[in-house]
């Protein structure tokens, strides 16, 4: 998260700014609420007490009139009553039949429109089928609300006779204007918390952290290969003192360690260095042997090619032997395995050699063209070459039918070199683990071919990739520039 960039100090002052802003928003934000709340509230009862000062005032009326109290007489009983009533009580009075439709009205100009002024079936429909008998509709005219109550105008026997209207205009520029003004001070008096709480927080964020930015320069210069300074800090915290003591005491841990490290590091490189030259001269050695072995089972001296083999098997030992001669002398030279001797090489006939010392008829060597002209070290090659070769030829289970293709291609100004086979594969589990030192799938072997084999493309500023599939096989393809 972005957050996590800013310092301690930085996120302390802003979490108490934060802390006095979201407070006040949610004070107002509930003040608010609590002013609608009383809004609502005042104007419903208001409502309601009118409501019944009228309603009595109707029957009243009803127990006073002459007239028999039925639907039919209603204009007649307050044809002059519903202006007095309207007067008293400052207020609109509408009266409708019981089937909606509009009897008499203290306003003249919605009575003359009488036709046209029926209530909904909606509102017949509430009144008849509630246990109070009443509706309340809420209406948004000209950017005023206005309530308007429905209920019902009974006889002495309590008989619906008629349906009361009563439009009330919600006017809250007095709770607004008290709203506006509690606002506006609680605005003061959080703009002042807000100052307060910026002061506040820069000077206790410095002193929090100014321990601790101490610390910290203290651990950025800490340093495994020199003499570290420990820390004094006075006046400090508890906790910081604590801090202060583990850094200390970590410190004079850590010159002991280094000096350990330093032995230790000194033994283990040797260790390596032996692992690596023991596992190099090993690899020339397995098909030495061999070939020595196919030689002295293949020889007669009748063959009239004799000389020609004899000669073809004594470089191929030579080769070997060379090669086993440059790590030796890498060795003595403390862990430099054999500098670059490049010469430019026919790629092709020197993988073709490599593959000499192998006696295992199931290996293949296709090659695109007969010259594939490069310049690379040709020890380093060949030592590239038999390292995948023989991974590939470890790699075929015994109750498999073994194949190993060794190409060569040359694709512009790259040559490239693949080595599969039909073994097991690799798991995928390995694949980030396949080139590192050490690491081995093989009851035997020390696990530093693959390493070794990339150290050395690398080092010409070439690739080693691979593709796998379990138990089908694996690919491996090095790619040398020419140049």
């Amino acid at each position: 998260m972005r957050i996590r960039r800013f310092s301690l100090r930085l996120r302390i002052f802003l979490s108490m700014i934060l802390l006095v802003l979201i407070a006040s928003v949610l004070i107002a934000g509930v003040t608010i609420y609590q002013y609608n709340e009383e809004a609502q509230a005042y104007h419903r009862d208001r409502l309601e007490r009118k409501e019944d000062n009228i309603k009595r005032h109707i029957d009243f009326v009803i127990r006073g009139t002459t007239w028999e109290v039925i639907t039919e007489k209603v204009r007649l009983i307050f044809r002059e009553e519903i202006y007095k009533i309207a007067d008293i009580h400052q207020s609109q009075i509408d009266i409708f039949d019981l089937e909606g439709s509009l009897i008499l009205s203290s306003k003249s100009s919605i009575e003359g429109d009488a036709g046209s002024q029926c209530l909904s079936p909606h509102i017949l429909n509430v009144l008849s089928n509630t246990a109070e008998h009443r509706f309340v509709e809420k209406t948004i005219l000209n950017d005023q609300t206005y309530q308007s109550s429905y209920t019902y105008i009974t006889d002495k026997k309590f008989k619906s006779i008629a349906i009361l209207k009563l439009p009330y205009l919600e006017n809250d520029d007095f709770l607004n204007k008290e709203l506006n003004e509690f606002l506006e001070r609680l605005g003061y008096a959080y703009f002042f918390m807000l100052i307060l709480a910026i002061v506040l927080a820069y000077f206790l964020s410095s002193y929090i952290t100014k321990s601790l930015k101490t610390i910290s320069e203290k651990i950025k210069a800490t340093r495994l290969e020199k003499r570290n300074k420990k820390i004094e800090i006075e006046s400090s915290s508890e906790e910081i003192a604590t801090l202060v003591r583990s850094y200390n005491s970590m410190i004079d841990e850590l010159e002991e360690s280094a000096v350990k490290l330093a032995t230790s590091e000194r033994e283990q490189a040797w260790r390596e260095m032996a692992k690596q030259v023991a596992h190099e001269i090993k690899n020339p050695l397995t098909p030495m042997r061999l070939s020595v072995q196919s030689f002295q089972r293949k020889f007669n001296h009748a063959d009239p090619e004799i000389y020609q083999k004899l000669d073809e098997y004594s470089k191929t030992l030579i080769q070997q032997i060379d090669t086993m001669s440059s790590i030796a002398s890498a060795f003595s030279n403390f862990a430099r395995m054999p500098a670059q001797q490049n010469e430019t090489l026919n790629v092709v006939e020197i993988v073709k050699l490599a593959l000499d010392i192998f006696s295992e008829d199931y290996i293949v060597f296709v090659a695109d063209e007969k010259e594939i002209i490069s310049k690379l070290d040709r020890t380093q090659l060949i030592r590239v070459v038999t390292n995948l070769v023989k991974n590939a030829t470890q790699a075929i289970a015994e109750d498999k039918d073994p194949k190993v293709v060794v190409s060569v291609m040359s694709e512009g100004n790259m040559v490239k070199i693949a080595v599969s086979d039909n073994g097991k594969g690799i798991t995928e589990a390995d694949f980030s683990r396949i080139f590192e030192p050490k690491f081995t799938t093989k009851s035997s072997g020390m696990g530093l071919g693959l390493a070794m084999v990339k150290n050395i493309v690398e080092t010409y500023n070439g690739t080693i990739t691979f593709t796998s599939q379990e138990g089908r096989g694996t690919i491996f393809t090095v790619t040398f520039p020419k140049e």
